[in-house]
């Protein structure tokens, strides 16, 4: 009697607005679940490519440098051209006679050298060498020019200056020393016994000495002739070259 009446009345339920109304609930549900589960997964998909997007992002390293300024480079205006100065006159100066050299009062002019004999050379300077000579029968230099003349052939002074010395020496026999005052002297050996000056007397070139002799025993051995020498602040040098050419 009871499960009859059980089973009508679940049978009328179902038949009836009831069901409809259990019915449109449940699909309620289910459809409110549904799109829940639905904004769940998308909410979540957000937040995935979020981090996928953070992730994949590159961070780049800026560096600044300081600002440091160049050197400032001055640039120098070119100056134009200017026509040049005109060169100054030279001023003018007193013109001044050249002092000659005064030797015993007397004044040395610009002297024109002379051969002091006529003659061929013997025997020619030379201190580098040695040279056999036929008097000493040895080897030796030669410190003067012998030029060849004959016995008492005049001799004069081939510079002028002032004769220093007159003497008779036992190798060179007699002989004159003549001081030009410009720290040259000329030597004539070799003369005849009486010279034609004496100390101090001043001669210009061309002024007599003496004559060729033969009283110098050193070149006996030889043919007459005068030896002829030049000293330059007392060394010897060459004669030749206070000679005309």
């Amino acid at each position: 009697m009871n499960s009859k009446s059980s089973g009508n009345g679940l049978e009328g339920f179902l038949t009836g607005k009831g069901f409809y109304i259990v019915l449109f609930l449940c699909a309620a549900v289910i459809g409110l679940s549904a799109w829940m589960m639905a904004a769940g997964n998308e909410t979540m998909e957000d937040l995935t490519s979020s981090d996928v997007s953070m992730n994949s992002h590159r961070i780049e390293t800026i560096l600044i440098t300081p600002d440091v300024q160049a050197p400032k480079v001055e640039v120098m205006a070119i100056p134009e051209p200017t026509e040049e100065p005109a060169a100054a006159e030279p001023e003018e100066t007193e013109e001044h006679e050249e002092t000659l050299p005064v030797w015993n009062g007397q004044s040395i002019a610009e002297p024109e050298p002379l051969w002091p004999v006529q003659g061929e050379l013997e025997r020619m300077y030379d201190v580098d060498h040695l040279h056999y000579d036929v008097t000493m029968r040895d080897w030796r230099t030669h410190e003067g020019v012998d030029i060849a003349a004959p016995l008492g052939e005049t001799v004069c002074a081939a510079l002028p200056g002032v004769v220093t010395y007159v003497q008779d020496d036992g190798f060179y026999g007699t002989y004159v020393t003549v001081d030009h005052g410009d720290g040259t002297s000329a030597l004539y050996a070799n003369l005849a016994a009486i010279p034609a000056v004496n100390v101090g007397d001043w001669v210009s070139a061309g002024d007599v000495i003496g004559a060729v002799g033969a009283t110098a025993l050193c070149e006996i051995g030889q043919g007459t002739h005068l030896h002829f020498a030049v000293y330059l602040d007392g060394e010897t040098v060459d004669p030749m070259n206070y000679l005309p050419a």
